[in-house]
């Protein structure tokens, strides 16, 4: 618990404030820090006996002389958990130093109390890591889901809970590492403690899995309370990306998965949330939540080869793309299947009269020589559409 690092600046520091030179010493009475760092290393005797006791000793020149190691002054306990892990000694005659002893004490058993609770948080945060890579990467041919949901209920998550995957990527915008003197990517890690307390602040259910999954990205398994709404967990979402935008200046954008609940399914749910990150930001505008619930078609063109979504492009809109208005046409054949191919909601999603996008109707019939109201003729312009918005990644 009482590291050699840590005991050193201890004791350094201390030596410092108080004028006297203060010594720490573990368990087993070795001096571990000291503001003489020529006794780092040698043996106090007189911690011995203190650690056995919990009671500090004081010692004057003559009974110093008769321990090993050991000099004029005061030796107390460091007690933690009802255990004493070692002892801080201040050097001088006991009248003179006995004033400082329960506070150099006091303090030093804070600073080590802040420094278990730091370590175990990092402990806990790297275990929270490996969970999530190891969901990610799950394979059943590899290793069983009982062995992870054992893992996970030795960290307190139960992973037979319904919850779903949650990718954030978060990235620096462009000019903005100039400016600090850095890289994006040393941006993004200097402010990633930051970036976990605030996803961890909007996904503070205990049974919320929130870790680093690679840098610039942060995994969440969020546990779904019963009856909650999509719309409740998109609105988090959002509030993730405004917060982070707001502290850091950083540029946040989520995935959202599918609800599950069993290891296989949660491999699923964060694939698909890291699917809906990728495919979201090429082909649903500027909307920083993505659900792989609206891209599932997305999601199914992105798995076929490129040679196949380009002979698909190619074929099913050749004279539209030759066309100077080409992207909107796109986009009005897009809006138009995914409005329910209903020309009051596709001018809306549009936001254009009704009137303009009959005539981008008319005008691609006319170059396709195919009705737009033959939904089979209509859905193939709309893969194709949505192939040629998707690009050649």
């Amino acid at each position: 618990m009482l590291s050699p690092s840590l005991a050193q600046e201890i004791a350094g520091d201390t030596s410092a404030v108080i004028g006297f030179n203060v010594l720490i010493t573990d368990a087993e009475g070795m001096v571990i820090g000291s503001g003489d760092s020529s006794r780092v290393g040698s043996f106090h005797e007189a911690s011995v006996e203190v650690v056995r006791t919990q009671e500090p000793a004081t010692h004057n020149a003559s009974q110093a002389q008769q321990l090993r190691g050991v000099r004029p002054g005061v030796t107390l306990p460091l007690v933690a958990g009802g255990q004493a892990v070692g002892t801080v000694g201040i050097t001088g005659t006991p009248a003179q130093v006995r004033r400082f002893g329960l506070l150099v004490k006091r303090q030093t058993e804070i600073l080590l109390r802040e420094s278990v609770m730091l370590r175990s948080r990092l402990l806990s945060e790297r275990a929270a890591e490996k969970l999530l890579a190891d969901i990610a990467s799950y394979d059943p041919q590899v290793v069983e889901g009982d062995f992870l949901v054992f893992r996970a209920a030795e960290l307190g998550f139960d992973l037979r809970l319904q919850r779903v995957a949650v990718a954030i990527e978060v990235t620096v915008p462009e000019g903005t590492a100039r400016r600090r003197g850095g890289g994006p990517a040393q941006d993004v890690a200097l402010v990633r403690t930051e970036l976990l307390r605030t996803v961890r602040e909007v996904f503070a259910d205990p049974q919320d899995i929130v870790a680093g999954a690679a840098p610039g990205w942060i995994g969440v398994l969020h546990r779904v309370p019963a009856r909650r709404r999509t719309e409740s967990l998109v609105g988090d979402c959002r509030r993730v990306v405004d917060v982070i935008a707001a502290q850091d200046g950083l540029i946040a954008r989520v995935g959202i998965g599918e609800p599950a609940s069993s290891v296989g399914g949660l491999h699923d749910s964060y694939q698909d949330a890291c699917d809906a990150l990728r495919l979201g930001g090429r082909s649903a505008g500027d909307s920083p939540v993505q659900l792989i619930a609206d891209l599932r078609v997305h999601q199914v063109l992105a798995a076929v080869n490129q040679s196949a979504r380009n002979r698909l492009v190619d074929l099913t809109t050749a004279d539209l793309r030759a066309q100077p208005d080409w992207p909107a046409l796109r986009d009005t054949i897009t809006a138009w299947c995914e409005s329910g191919f209903n020309l009051v909601r596709a001018s809306a999603a549009l936001h254009i009269h009704r009137n303009t996008v009959v005539y981008r109707m008319n005008k691609i019939e006319q170059l396709t020589g195919r009705p737009l109201r033959d939904h089979r003729t209509t859905m193939a312009l709309y893969l194709a559409c949505l192939a040629d918005q998707m690009g050649s990644g």
